[in-house]
């Protein structure tokens, strides 16, 4: 029996704004506990919330950039739960009129674009964060992190595999972080992601049975996650068994999820309209200000990559997958650097070194990038030594010229230089040569290598090549 993978996700991003969606509370990671709370905050009787307009805006933004429908009315709602990090024993959220409405993104999984639905996107605010004691059995609370505000950005069940899941999820990503209205930094929680996930026969429309998975906070563990739990239902599927609605986390220690409680639906939150809150009105005048104001998304940048500096796909895809990254190459550029010659450097040597690191936390400026392919297009140094000296660079912030004449690795492209040398490696491998006069004419790069170690790489390749050409040859 074949099955067909049905999964969709909700993703929460918290808003970058100054202070936290209903108070005038910052809105910062890392404070001491319970250092960033008020009465509002706190859920404390009589206290009543002020909605964020920074907040609507960039949830508008994020309903823009998805080409989904902006509700003009829309509302806030209680939904009920009790659970010791939300201090109101309920969280202040939207459900049946969000502020965004059905929107899709398109999406490349191996080689093919597909779009993915987007149900819906709504604000709400956040919950404390429970801190567990390692050595005793105690918990604590902080509460900073309520009220943050988020949006909720939820998909439609279009996803066929995980490496699809995985390719949304980055795309969200991404254009949140172009739109600059979230950090997206998972190891903060400041993006997260839910995934429900079913298994159905083949040739049927019916859904299966979903489990909801949490814990999940980078992209690999999405992709581990799901493809385990996607091995986990068909098991029990064959072996004739059920599969359970429940919420799982994954456990990235052991490689596996585990079940953490049953699957709540939505009549379990009990919602109703926040009776604190009025109703929100959005201005057309607003929505178009607001589009007029909207950055250049990562699919636009890519087209532009493409056309305006003669990329491949490939290398605009990667270069325009982070904004800080596709910035950093239009930096070397716009400083002098050969737009395809600066994107192999950023690819291979740059990203290498940093490791999966943002390119954020690189100490070497794009300004300074440009000057070592420069040094390297113009003969200065060879490829090689080039790899050397960006090396120093990033260890030493020094720009490419200081660190080539510091460490005296110009290359050697003196031809008089180079010919004694070429004329004397010749006379003590007489042998090669008559082998490459034969018309082993591989054994040039023998020869090339002699006078490199002759001198300690810094010969001119090119110029090497043509002086030992014409003395093998007689000339």
């Amino acid at each position: 029996m074949e099955f067909e993978t049905i999964i969709g996700l909700e993703i929460h991003a918290q808003l970058s704004t100054k202070t936290k969606i209903f108070c005038g509370c910052k809105n910062a990671f890392g404070g001491a506990p319970n250092s960033q709370t008020c009465p509002v905050c706190l859920g404390l009787p009589g206290a009543l919330p002020v909605l964020n307009k920074t907040a609507v805006e960039y949830a508008v933004r994020m309903g823009l950039a998805t080409n989904a429908v902006i509700n003009k009315s829309n509302q806030f709602a209680r939904k009920n739960y009790f659970y010791p990090d939300l201090p109101k024993n309920y969280q202040t959220s939207q459900f049946d009129l969000p502020i965004v409405g059905r929107g899709h993104i398109e999406i490349e999984v191996g080689g093919q674009t597909k779009s993915i639905g987007i149900t819906r996107i709504h604000l709400e605010e956040d919950a404390g964060k429970l801190i567990h004691d390692e050595r005793e059995p105690l918990s604590y609370i902080d509460l900073n992190r309520t009220g943050t505000p988020l949006v909720e950005i939820v998909s439609e069940p279009d996803m066929r595999s995980p490496a699809e899941a995985c390719a949304y999820l980055k795309k969200i990503h991404a254009i949140l972080r172009y739109l600059d209205i979230c950090d997206g930094n998972m190891q903060e929680g400041s993006f997260r992601c839910d995934a429900n996930i079913s298994l159905r026969s083949l040739g049927t429309t019916e859904l299966g049975i979903r489990t909801e998975l949490k814990n999940m906070n980078s992209f690999k563990h999405v992709q581990n996650a799901l493809e385990y739990e996607v091995r986990r239902q068909r098991d029990l599927l064959l072996d004739g068994e059920k599969v359970i609605q429940e919420t799982l986390l994954w456990n990235p220690e052991k490689n596996r999820t585990e079940s953490m409680r049953g699957k709540e639906d939505a009549h379990d939150y009990r919602y109703f309209p926040c009776p604190d809150l009025v109703m929100v009105e959005i201005s057309a005048e607003w929505i178009e200000e607001i589009r007029a104001s909207l950055p250049e998304l990562p699919d636009a940048r890519r087209t532009r990559f493409i056309s305006q500096y003669g990329l491949p796909l490939d290398d605009a895809t990667l270069l325009t997958s982070e904004r800080e990254l596709a910035d950093y190459f239009e930096a070397a550029v716009a400083a002098g650097a050969a737009a395809k010659k600066a994107a192999n450097w950023i690819m291979t040597e740059l990203l290498r070194e940093l490791k999966g690191e943002s390119i954020a936390a690189c100490r070497m400026r794009p300004e300074q990038l440009a000057g070592l392919v420069n040094l390297v297009e113009a003969g200065t140094i060879s490829g090689k030594i080039g790899k050397t000296v960006f090396l120093d660079m990033l260890a030493t912030g020094d720009e490419a010229q200081a660190v080539v004449a510091r460490k005296n690795l110009a290359q050697v492209s003196d031809s008089g230089e180079l010919l004694a040398m070429v004329q004397e490696i010749v006379a003590a491998n007489q042998s090669q040569a008559e082998d490459f006069r034969a018309g082993k004419t591989k054994l040039m790069g023998y020869f090339v290598g002699q006078l490199m170690q002759k001198t300690k790489g810094q010969a001119n390749p090119k110029l090497a090549n043509e002086l030992f050409s014409q003395v093998l040859a007689g000339k």
